[in-house]
């Protein structure tokens, strides 16, 4: 049975379209694969980690304790246990004793994922599981 004139006209307009949609995803699938196109600066913060473990450092008592769970005297009487007792040290990433610390208690503290708080000190993942 032979089609009519709007009918021939819809089904080449679905064609029309599916061929430019799939047209479309041929090129996004080229353009995310492209090694360079997702190439761009993820931890770009003003407020690196140092400088928020000093804040709360020389900030407000109650602020290290919000956020690490911890008074100052006993932060720091951390930090320098795990300096002198554990051999701990600045990181080859420059990560400090003081940030180190900081980045295990915040984790504890607020059970975010390793992203979320890569995200708060400004490092990567890999930095941050270390």
């Amino acid at each position: 049975m032979p089609l009519d004139k709007e009918e021939s006209q819809r089904r080449q307009n679905v064609l029309v379209a599916t061929t430019y949609f799939m047209h479309l995803v041929g090129i996004a699938a080229v353009l995310y694969h492209k090694p360079n196109y997702w190439k761009k600066p993820y931890h770009t913060s003003a407020l690196l980690g140092k400088a928020w473990v000093n804040e709360l450092i020389h900030g407000h008592p109650d602020h290290i304790f919000c956020e690490l769970g911890m008074c100052l005297h006993v932060f720091t009487a951390f930090c320098g246990t795990l300096s002198m007792l554990c051999n701990f040290t600045t990181s080859r990433n420059g990560v400090t004793v003081e940030e180190q610390a900081a980045i295990f208690l915040y984790s504890c503290v607020t059970r975010l994922s390793i992203r979320h708080v890569g995200e708060r000190f400004q490092h990567s993942d890999e930095t941050i599981s270390k």
